[in-house]
């Protein structure tokens, strides 16, 4: 062995060629990583950017010649009524899923944290409703909440309640009607981010406090709920974020319908670029749609690190 190794041709350790082949090999591990978010994140946001401070239309978009108009798309967008109609619709499905949501998926995740057999078996079913698309989701929803024929109604019948109500065709219940449809889709996600942080806890501390005399529901707002709060708060931030933004449940359900009842930001994202054909508009307008969101996440950070920094 020694022979072999002093035959060994030997490389001057700490060269600037070596050093430049070790730093080079760094970047070729994460460049896959990078190729990814250039070509699917950077780029598609820069082009948008470009695309909102032009008069972009049907006629221009390909033969090209759009005029400049600066941040003109976004002013247009945010003083229209328009606006601020989708705007309030967007945060009342938003407020409205998230909460029912994340309750009901805490209480799920509870039940499962006792143990009991087939608990794992339950949560794996419960999470199809998570992984199904959305589109089949919808589409299952729009059937149940149908007039003469959904299941809905049907359910109603057998407590007497006779009624050809069509949900989603009603200004007054598509909303709440599409809302319902979302909490279902959601309370997985919830379920399993709780799940996974209770998880964590240590049962010695519930069993020396049960020691104590406490009972279940103190234990509950001593023990788990401050140790449960960074998760909580992670849970509802990606769950508005991802309510906030949701696009394809709506547009199946009512298109934004009836008399613009569910008409959300991402619905007029959409109607703006694809049935109207403003693009600059449409630009703009999707670009409000990622700020504020956006604008949340950093100061639900902020926080976090100042939180963090003082323990």
């Amino acid at each position: 062995m020694t022979a072999i190794a002093q035959t060994r041709p030997t490389v001057p350790r700490g060269t600037a060629g070596r050093r430049l082949a070790r730093r080079s090999a760094r970047y070729l591990f994460v460049a896959p990583a990078l190729f990814y978010l250039l070509l699917l994140m950077f780029y598609p946001l820069a082009y948008t950017f470009n695309l909102s401070v032009f008069d972009v239309n049907a006629g221009n978009f390909l033969r090209g010649g759009a005029a400049f108009v600066g941040l003109q798309n976004y002013l247009d967008f945010i003083s229209s009524p328009d606006f601020l109609s989708s705007l309030a619709i967007t945060l009342i499905f938003t407020v409205g899923s998230l909460v029912f949501q994340h309750v009901i998926g805490f209480c799920f995740a509870l039940f499962f944290n006792t143990g009991f057999p087939l608990s794992g078996l339950l949560r794996a079913i419960m999470m199809v409703v998570w992984v199904l698309p959305a589109v089949v989701s919808a589409s299952l929803w729009r059937w149940m909440y149908a007039g003469s024929y959904g299941v809905i109604n049907a359910f109603l019948g057998l407590f007497g309640i006779h009624t050809t109500q069509a949900w989603l065709t009603d200004p007054s219940t598509a909303l709440p009607a599409v809302i319902i449809s979302n909490i279902w889709i959601g309370i997985p996600f919830h379920m399993m981010l709780v799940f996974a942080g209770l998880q964590t806890i240590p049962t010695t501390l519930y069993e020396a406090a049960a020691i104590d005399g406490a009972s279940a529901w103190r234990r509950f707002w001593s023990i788990t709920a401050p140790l449960m709060r960074p998760v909580i708060l992670t849970a509802l931030l990606l769950g508005f974020v991802h309510t906030f933004k949701v696009f394809d449940i709506i547009y199946v359900m009512t298109s934004g319908g009836p008399a613009n009842a569910t008409n959300v930001l991402s619905i007029a994202v959409y109607k703006l670029s694809f049935e109207y054909f403003r693009l600059g508009d449409g630009a703009a307008a999707a670009n409000v749609l990622l700020v504020i969101p956006l604008l949340l996440s950093i100061v639900y950070l902020f926080f976090r690190r100042r939180e963090e920094t003082s323990l």
